[in-house]
This record gives structure tokens, C-alpha cells and sequence, in this order.
């Protein structure tokens, strides 16, 4: 087997078997499934046992960086994906992350398109999706997969790859590939970094799978405490001159706003 899907579960989410599901109805390519938390609890096991999963449990740093790179950690695989426990998978995700991961030996990390989960309902199109696909279109389909400049050039415009539509290639990546100095962006910073590194970024305009916005995500609440914008302003410092990088959080703090309810 050379994929994992490790899925990150924080207390008792609402949601965790319907991610859980879309996990297990992937076609083409066989993956691992496990839970990782650092909130264990008897309910979480019972959940794991009626899928016939394991749990591990972080017992070590706690944080949401921490808690992603300890679920790296317990992979078999060299492929793996953080899958939030709120989001659903497509049938194909998986056997389209392995594909595209398999083109080159240096590869870092795959990444989706997406939709999303409101009230239940699932949103192909809106504005904010539309603008990020826009976004990533110099990136669509293996284009530009090795080029170091243009994915650089596209995340100075701001985080448009969803962080749980992304598999890493552990080998290129590093065993504790997610840097864990901020709250909010820690997956913008992380993929700023790998940007610097040879190798691909391969991205497929496939809508693949579903993130859930809801009021008790911990993006949603970033937002609403003001640490998401304080971090933006500090992630475009890294690509514009402080005048610039400041209109630019300004515009980009307004659409952030659709990221709550």
C-alpha cells in the first residue's frame, strides 16, 4: 500500500462517519485509514472499531502543526493525506493523487480542486471557489508542476490550496513536513516553504472533494479573533514590499469573511 489517509479527529465532530465513509468508497487505488487525536475518548474508539480502523493517540506538543505532523508520523505509506474529520472525499480522489504523485520521482505534494459544505448542501461555485481556481490555473493539470516561480507567484496572492485536499510525498517532504510556528496559516507557510524546494507541485482542476465550513471550525474561529488576518499580513511581507503586501491583506481579509457563517 502506498497512500494514507490519516484522519485528524478532535473530540466528538457531528461529521467524522461521513468522512469516514468517503474514505472508504474510494476506487482505483487501496489506502490505509487511520485516526489520529489527541482528545481520545471511548466514543472515538467506537467510532474506529466499527470501521475496523486503529487510533493514535499524541501523547506529546500539542497544536494543530503538532497534531498534523504527529499523524504523518504514524503512516505506513510514503503518500499521505491530513483529512480533516469534517470534509468528504470523492470516489477517485485517492487513485488521482497516486497518478499524478507517480509522474515524477521529486514530487511534493498533490492538491484538488474543491467544493463546499454549507448547511448540509454542497456548493460547487461561488465567488471566493471561483477566484482561488483562478488562482491556481497557471498550476492546473501538471502545468508549470516544477516551477519554482510560478508557484511562488501564485501563493503571494494568498492560501488558494485547500489544506485537506493535499497528499504529500513524505520522501521529498520530510517526515515533519507542516511548520508549526502560526495558528491559522501553518499550511500556507508550509506549502511557502516547500515552494523554495526542487521538485513538483501537482495540482488537478478535478473538484474532488468537499470542505465543510461550519461555525465551530477552527478556521471560522481564527477568523473571527482576528489571529487569520494578523498571519496574512505576515505571509505577504514574504513576497511584496509592506505597502503593497498591505492593500493586498486588506483585499484579501474581505473575502475570508465568506469562511464563517
Amino acid at each position: 500500500m502506498k497512500h494514507s489517509f490519516a484522519v485528524c479527529a478532535y473530540k466528538q465532530s457531528p461529521y467524522l462517519k461521513e468522512c469516514l465513509d468517503s474514505l472508504m468508497a474510494q476506487e482505483g487505488c487501496e489506502s490505509e485509514v487511520f485516526i489520529a487525536t489527541s482528545t481520545p475518548s471511548d466514543w472515538l474508539d467506537g467510532v474506529a472499531s466499527s470501521y475496523g480502523i486503529p487510533v493514535h493517540v499524541n501523547t506529546g506538543e500539542h497544536g494543530i502543526g503538532q497534531d498534523w505532523n504527529f499523524a504523518v508520523s504514524q503512516a505506513g505509506c510514503d503518500y499521505v493525506t491530513i483529512a480533516h474529520q469534517d470534509d468528504i472525499y470523492l470516489p477517485r480522489y485517492a487513485e488521482t493523487a497516486m497518478e499524478m504523485l507517480g509522474r515524477s520521482p521529486s514530487s511534493l505534494i498533490f492538491f484538488c480542486n474543491y467544493g463546499e459544505l454549507r448547511d448540509g448542501e454542497q456548493i460547487d461555485d461561488n465567488h471566493l471557489l471561483e477566484v482561488k481556481r483562478r488562482m491556481l490555473r497557471p498550476l492546473a493539470d501538471g502545468k508549470n508542476a516544477s516551477d519554482i516561480r510560478t508557484r511562488r507567484r501564485v501563493l503571494s496572492m494568498g492560501s488558494a490550496i485547500c489544506c485537506p485536499s493535499v497528499t504529500l510525498d513524505l520522501t521529498n517532504c520530510g517526515p515533519q513536513p507542516f511548520r508549526t510556528q502560526m495558528k491559522s496559516n501553518l499550511d500556507w507557510d508550509t506549502w511557502e516553504s516547500l515552494s523554495k524546494l526542487e521538485g513538483e507541485f501537482y495540482y488537478s482542476s478535478q473538484l474532488l472533494m468537499y470542505h465543510r465550513i461550519h461555525e465551530e471550525s477552527t478556521t471560522s474561529a481564527l477568523i473571527k479573533d482576528d489571529t487569520r488576518s494578523h498571519e496574512d499580513r505576515e505571509m505577504f511581507d514574504r513576497f511584496w514590499p509592506r505597502p503593497v503586501a498591505a492593500l493586498i491583506e486588506r483585499a484579501y481579509s474581505r473575502g475570508e469573511k465568506s469562511n464563517g457563517l
